[in-house]
């Protein structure tokens, strides 16, 4: 079997069961492989939201946030690469997304933030899931009057995510401007995530894998979300989970026997990074 010298890991519905937790046989092992190969979390979130998993992991490795958007290095708190969102196309953004009536979700400089008056489920969700963390990792959620006004103070907008009906969704990405200026990639079931066009997993991946003298070829990426074929596709091992979307599975190298919320990606580590 090929030596793998990488592993790259999605966060939600793969490394993460439907709790949001690790698996401690999955945490033992995703520490025991950082040891002899280079790990690094390639997930959606926003770097605060990614940060507790990070950290549980012990991993010093930078992280790729926001679907490749950029790359963060938690030890010097600093972004070492991003292709963020233009301040014009974000203001435009929002005003088409209000048009459409659809429930947004905007992920700044430090923190995400949703509309008062469009209250999205996910978000609240996730806020008390943060309020549980120490202050130095608590993931930074706001609820603010005007995305207008955010946006005037922020540096970098990193991506929105849309929330509800699906189809709405996807007929507002198929709008011609959107489509010239994002990319949209579905990552829930109701959620579709806009960064900016040619931002994917996989692209910025690439980048860093160049950066550091790895071959794709000796990659393994492990996702379950139409966001992760980017990185599927780049990896000589792309996996899909058993939780995953069908049509991930059908570009995915091999389908792990169990779900998220099973076996994990238990299996496939200790398979490709034998003890």
């Amino acid at each position: 079997m090929m030596r793998y010298l990488a592993l790259a890991l999605d966060l939600d519905g793969t490394t993460l069961t439907n709790a949001h937790t690790i698996m401690p046989a999955v945490k033992e092992a995703i520490m025991r492989i950082k040891e002899q190969a280079t790990v690094m979390l390639v997930t959606g979130r926003h770097h605060t939201a990614a940060h507790p998993y990070h950290h549980e992991l012990g991993l010093t490795t930078p992280i790729i946030c926001c679907n490749g958007t950029y790359v963060y290095d938690y030890d010097r708190r600093s972004v070492l690469a991003d292709n963020a969102i233009p301040h014009e196309l974000a203001q435009r953004f929002i005003t088409l997304a209000t048009e459409h009536q659809l429930n947004l979700v905007m992920y700044v400089t430090d923190r995400m933030v949703y509309s008062s008056r469009q209250p999205v489920r996910y978000m609240t969700a996730l806020q008390q899931w943060a309020n549980g963390f120490a202050p130095q990792l608590q993931p930074q959620v706001a609820c603010v009057h005007s995305f207008e006004e955010e946006l005037a103070n922020s540096t970098h907008v990193w991506k929105f995510v849309a929330e509800g009906d699906i189809a709405a969704i996807q007929a507002f990405s198929n709008h011609p401007w959107v489509r010239e200026h994002f990319s949209g990639e579905q990552s829930w079931s109701n959620r579709v995530d806009f960064a900016r066009s040619g931002n994917n997993k996989g692209a910025r991946l690439q980048e860093y894998l160049e950066q550091q003298g790895i071959n794709p070829a000796r990659l393994v990426a492990i996702g379950d979300n139409h966001n992760d074929t980017s990185m599927l596709c780049l990896a000589g091992m792309g996996i899909a989970m058993a939780n995953a979307e069908p049509e991930v599975k059908l570009i995915a190298d091999r389908v792990t026997r169990e779900s998220n919320d099973e076996g994990g990606i238990l299996e496939v580590l200790n398979t490709y990074f034998p003890i």
